[in-house]
């Protein structure tokens, strides 16, 4: 906006005058993105953020790989907050086990979690599935809560407690599983099963793993499942 005013010949108060923000100097100039920019940014993304992170995303790498104005991008993203809430929305899980969860929710937990676990499996690891690099970038930018993290953080918490969350307690509530606290029922699905995508490929590698990922996964939550019964 500053680099604007002086090219215009204006100070930054009289800018910002004439248009409050970026978004209504941007409405201003009617710049509309192509219909299928919003996908090619995301795609432009995810490849960047899984091989570098999200602190060493650029806005402008983006719009270069995407093939989009950086008044396009912004007017679609306004930062790298809001990017990466999209990139989590479009590729993670996050979604899908919602999905999941909302069409099942009557379901008893020897059915529904499994389910959830392969589902998992199938958005990161299976076919046209976003590179593993993904899932280790929303781990490691999420559990530092970096800054440009936060926003994406708080809205993974709301939505798993609010989806997985409110149906384990429901299932702990009605003595199909055993006492605890939600959050480390939550916590103790999740590690074995995101541990196990990161490290299959190491895993059939070198150690000579052979179990196809769907069992794999259905194992670790038939174990869970063991280990949550009543007591």
């Amino acid at each position: 906006m500053a680099s604007i005013a002086a090219a215009s010949g204006t100070s930054k108060a009289g800018f910002y005058r004439e248009f409050e923000s970026r978004a209504a100097l941007l409405d201003a100039l009617s710049l509309e993105p192509e219909p299928d920019a919003r996908q090619r940014i995301l795609e432009a993304a995810v490849e960047l953020v899984g091989a570098h992170g999200l602190t060493a995303l650029s806005m402008d790498e983006v719009a270069s790989r995407a093939g989009v104005s950086r008044a396009n991008l912004y007017r679609l993203f306004p930062g790298k907050q809001a990017l990466f809430i999209g990139v989590i929305h479009a590729y993670s899980p996050l979604d899908p086990v919602s999905q999941v969860l909302t069409a099942r929710s009557e379901e008893p937990p020897e059915v529904v979690m499994p389910e959830l676990a392969r589902t998992i499996y199938r958005v990161v690891a299976g076919p046209h599935a976003p590179r593993i690099g993904l899932l280790r970038a929303i781990f490691f930018e999420v559990g530092a809560l970096s800054p440009d993290a936060e926003a994406a953080a708080r809205e993974l918490a709301t939505t798993v407690l609010g989806s997985v969350g409110a149906y384990l307690m429901k299932q702990i509530q009605a003595g199909r599983l055993r006492m605890v606290h939600p959050i480390l029922a939550l916590q103790s699905f999740i590690g074995p099963i995101f541990f196990h995508l990161m490290t299959r490929p190491m895993a059939e590698r070198l150690l000579g793993l052979e179990m196809e990922g769907e069992a794999a996964v259905t194992a670790l939550a038939e174990g869970w499942l063991r280990s949550m019964k009543p007591d």
